[in-house]
Formats: C-alpha cells, sequence, structure tokens
C-alpha cells in the first residue's frame, strides 16, 4: 500500500473537523465525498494493474483538487480556516499522484 493513503486517510480525520464549521449541507457533502474519494481510489488501484490503476490514481488526484477547490471555497465563502498542515498534506498527495500518474 502506498504511504500517501495513511496521509490521504489522516485528511478524511482532518475533514471531519473542519465540516462541522460549514454552514452549508451542499459544501460539507461536496468535501466528504472529494475526501473519501482518495482512500477509496488509492486502495482500489493496488489490486489492479496497467490501465486501471492509472485511473484509478488520476479518479484520486481528481479528487483531491476537488479537495483543495471545497478548501478555498469553505475559507472565501463561510470563513473557515484551513490550517496550514491540512492543507501541506493534501499539497503532498497531489504531489505523489502527479507523479504516479505521469
Amino acid at each position: 500500500m502506498l504511504h500517501i493513503y495513511a496521509v490521504s486517510i489522516q485528511l478524511c480525520r482532518d475533514v471531519r473537523l473542519i465540516v462541522i464549521r460549514i454552514r452549508s449541507r451542499t459544501l460539507v457533502d461536496q468535501m466528504t465525498r472529494a475526501a473519501m474519494s482518495i482512500p477509496l481510489n488509492l486502495a482500489e488501484s493496488d489490486g489492479v494493474t496497467g490501465g486501471n490503476r492509472q485511473q484509478r490514481r488520476l479518479t484520486a488526484l481528481g479528487s483531491a483538487r476537488e479537495l483543495a477547490a471545497c478548501f478555498d471555497v469553505s475559507e472565501a465563502m463561510f470563513g473557515v480556516v484551513v490550517d496550514a498542515a491540512v492543507r501541506a498534506r493534501l499539497d503532498h498527495v497531489i504531489g505523489v499522484l502527479v507523479k504516479l500518474t505521469r
């Protein structure tokens, strides 16, 4: 299993603490689904080969970027500041996935 799987699980814990401060069910749902999609697709990628592995990792990357956008929207619309350590974790996951999907 990739090390970033564990990091993505920590991001899920981080999101759990962030969403309780957001006053939008829509954003909470979007953020939660994006966060969950990252480790789920990473785990699925470990069980397949070839193009399917690449596709699952690309999906995880898309979800990670979506989560970053959710963080931006939460700050812009609701004043919910996402901790720099959480953003750094997410940036790390995105960076590794970019390298894995080249």
